[in-house]
């Protein structure tokens, strides 16, 4: 009999005719069978084992690996498999490593951080060594270009990726967030912080430290990431247009508007390196004056344009913020090649489903209701009716004079203090 669940998608251990029923009881509506028939002289065929899952009400597929032979391809059949079950899914072979490998490779994203250990956990249950996992994992990930290591920061919602090339072992950092603490005015490091520790723990060499705009929800770590490890900073060439106009809102005399506070200005179209990866910028405009998207290789990381399909897209209210102009943008980004990763830049968990960031250009296409049936004149009237309703991001004022510098925090006055700047009653007709 099956012992336990070990993901959402898979168990160990030997199953027999006789079990089927009492897996439809546990919930499963779909058998995946990875044994090769004739593996053991008293295992069932998958004839006999199919018919016996049927007769119990269940699905049943027969996809044979064997060890070592495991390969990309299996494992996108395994994702479209996962993908169109109609509830639970159950994968069983002898031992549950071959289930094991083939979930791992069809769930590459989901080889991050403290998901890691939890595998090694489950090997360690099936008698795994930890370093054939380990292998399994590095070799998914250098197939997998680029890798993207994804740290959610739940207090502004925000996403911030760690791109590599495990080739050459290079790096970007995409939209890394200083925390700060609107109430008592404190600042910490920890969000930026655990991405330069994964980046010192698997020797990676960052290049890059990008911001995709300037955030009116959180404070930029580039600057603080640039002091500690030197890379280059860059970001989209109208920087100076935002600048120019938060210069006359704030009213900083002093502020240059030439985007100099970053290393490097992204024009429409440029294309940089990471290690042996290849980035291009798309201006992206319509959330902000200087929005933009990164495509490097089959990812694109499209911050506040789309989100996840089921939140829709991002607002277009903000001081240079434009509907029409992200209806644009957005259009661009969906005449990507459907499978093209897009990765977004804040997830607000409606509901209360756990944090997601990731959706394919195919995906947004078929399911975002802001997109689906929409014209620009329907989107339009849509956004700007959703943007009335709300209130002003509660740290935009205290964000944008920070990230306006590239992260540079205010010079300390003649007291060692550093303060902000909040201009009063310079918005009208906002909602509270």
């Amino acid at each position: 009999m099956v012992s336990r669940a070990l993901t959402a998608d898979t168990f160990h251990g030997q199953v027999q005719l006789s079990d089927f029923a009492a897996l439809r009881d546990l919930g499963f509506r779909l058998v995946v069978n990875n044994r090769p028939d004739g593996e053991d002289p008293n295992q069932p065929s998958s004839e006999a084992q199919g018919a016996a899952a049927r007769a119990a009400g269940l699905d049943y597929l027969h996809l044979p690996v064997t060890g070592g032979t495991i390969s990309t391809a299996d494992g996108k059949r395994f994702s479209d498999i996962l993908a169109e079950a109609a509830g639970p899914v159950m994968a069983y072979c002898r031992s549950g490593a071959r289930s094991l490998h083939l979930w791992m490779r069809s769930h590459p994203n989901a080889l991050q951080g403290a998901n890691t250990d939890r595998l090694l956990a489950i090997a360690a249950e099936i008698d795994l060594k930890p370093a054939m996992v380990q292998d399994w994992a590095a070799e998914i990930r250098a197939r997998q270009a680029p890798w993207v290591e994804v740290f959610f920061e739940p207090r502004t919602f925000s996403l911030q990726y760690v791109v590599v090339d495990w080739g050459t072992r290079s790096c970007a950092m995409i939209d890394p967030v200083l925390d700060y603490d609107e109430k008592s005015g404190s600042l910490k490091t920890t969000s930026a912080d655990a991405l330069l520790d994964y980046v010192e723990r698997n020797e990676l060499s960052l290049t890059w430290i990008l911001d995709t705009h300037p955030h009116a929800d959180h404070f930029s770590a580039s600057h603080y990431l640039k002091t500690r490890t030197g890379a280059k900073t860059g970001i989209g060439a109208h920087i100076v247009d935002v600048q120019a106009l938060w210069k006359r809102i704030y009213n900083l005399p002093e502020l240059a508007t030439d985007g100099s506070q970053w290393d490097h200005l992204f024009e429409e179209g440029e294309t940089f390196a990471i290690g042996s990866l290849q980035g291009r910028v798309l201006f992206s405009p319509g959330h902000t004056l200087a929005s933009v998207t990164y495509l490097i290789e089959d990812a694109a990381f499209i911050h506040d344009t789309l989100f996840m399909p089921d939140s829709g897209t991002a607002r277009a209210d903000f001081p240079g913020g434009d509907a029409s102009a992200l209806w644009n943008s957005i259009q661009r980004i969906l005449s990507l090649p459907s499978e093209t990763r897009l990765f977004t830049g804040h997830d607000y968990q409606p509901g209360g489903r756990p944090p997601r960031w990731l959706s394919t250009v195919e995906e947004q296409r078929r399911t975002n209701p802001h997109v689906v049936d929409q014209t620009k004149q329907s989107f339009i009237a849509l956004r700007e009716a959703r943007d009335r309703t709300l209130p002003m991001p509660k740290l935009i004022l205290h964000a944008l004079q920070i990230n306006i510098r590239g992260g540079r925090l205010p010079q300390p006055e003649d007291n060692g203090t550093r303060y902000l700047k909040i201009p009063l009653d310079t918005f009208k007709d906002v909602t509270w």
